[in-house]
């Protein structure tokens, strides 16, 4: 094969999501931006951002991957996180200056147990100072820089588990299993608070996306050496696959004519359900697909009145497009 031949071939790489394992020390930016130089595709973004010092899952929106960040933002996440007790720094984690040191004599395991345990469940998080969420239209973390703190609003998120692998004080290993928006670093700081000796993260590894596990994840290498190769596409998700979990509907083909178009869909045109018990009728998104299997956008499935509504009904309601996702 010629060098342009292969080159040519290299670059097909197709829409989709790239599980990808983030390095220590890159941004989740810097990523994107590595891979975009790579792949010489414009369209590369990343879904749920990774702190610089913190390693694992980022997912990697390829071309038309991009048009579903949203959906994959909602995703819960899992990690394994180091909690060093005993001090606190101004960043939360270990990058930061120290701010406080405590002595941990008289600090017992089954303490460390009883105050984890107590986050479980709805939690009000401050967000940290050092992060991207925007006060004022400024990303947090550039007011931090500066040398100020400014007044957060506190906001809600779930740890679905909490778990402790293991305790060597002053280290704690923790497995959490959490909403989006959670903050690792502020959940250590708080049970480092509930002890009364402080604390921040050490080190934080993100063992899952969603559907999307670090067993499976690629490295910057294997992109690199892959993409060389034309094999690139091989660890491709495609968009069906990345949003299985998401229920579906199958339609004719006039009516998959219309879609890509952004035309809504007549419930009466719909050929197939797929996975909607219970959803019918609650609204929330819903993949639109030709009757070759191919998907073609998100759709939103109407809300209706009254819990007997049947997913088959054939009046005139129907499916507003959210994002086509096939060219026309």
């Amino acid at each position: 094969m010629s060098h342009s031949a292969q080159t040519s071939r290299a670059c097909e790489v197709g829409d989709g999501v790239l599980n990808v394992n983030k390095p220590a020390g890159w941004t989740s930016h810097d990523v994107v931006a590595k891979v975009r130089t790579l792949l010489r595709e414009s369209k590369v973004g990343h879904a749920g951002t990774l702190d610089p010092a913190a390693t694992g899952v980022l997912p990697l929106l390829i071309g038309r991957g991009t048009r579903i960040a949203e959906y994959l933002l909602d995703w819960d996440k899992e990690y394994r996180a180091v909690l060093r007790l005993g001090a606190t720094t101004d960043t939360q984690d270990a990058t930061g200056a120290t701010l406080t040191t405590h002595s941990l004599e008289g600090l017992t395991e089954q303490r460390i147990h009883e105050a984890v345990a107590r986050f479980q469940g709805r939690l009000k998080q401050i967000p940290p100072m050092y992060s991207a969420v925007k006060v004022g239209g400024v990303p947090l973390y550039r007011v931090a820089r500066a040398g100020r703190i400014v007044e957060r609003e506190p906001r809600e998120v779930t740890v679905y588990e909490i778990e402790v692998l293991d305790v060597r004080v002053p280290d704690v290993s923790l497995r959490v299993r959490c909403s989006k928006g959670t903050y690792m670093r502020t959940l250590c700081v708080d049970i480092g608070d509930a002890l009364g000796v402080g604390g921040h993260l050490q080190a934080l590894e993100r063992r899952r996306v969603g559907p999307l596990v670090l067993e499976q994840a690629v490295t910057l290498e294997d992109i690199a050496r892959r993409h060389v190769t034309g094999r690139l596409a091989e660890s491709l998700l495609s968009l069906d696959e990345v949003l299985r979990t998401m229920p579906a509907v199958m339609v004719d083909q006039p009516t998959a004519q219309k879609v890509v178009h952004g035309a809504p869909v007549p419930l009466r045109a719909v050929v197939e359900w797929e996975s909607l018990a219970g959803k019918f009728g609650q609204g929330g998104p819903v993949r639109i697909k030709d009757q070759a299997g191919r998907l073609l956008a998100i759709g939103v499935l109407p809300v209706r009145q009254g819990a007997t509504e049947r997913a088959n009904d054939q009046s005139e309601a129907a499916l507003a497009i959210q994002k086509v996702l096939v060219e026309v």
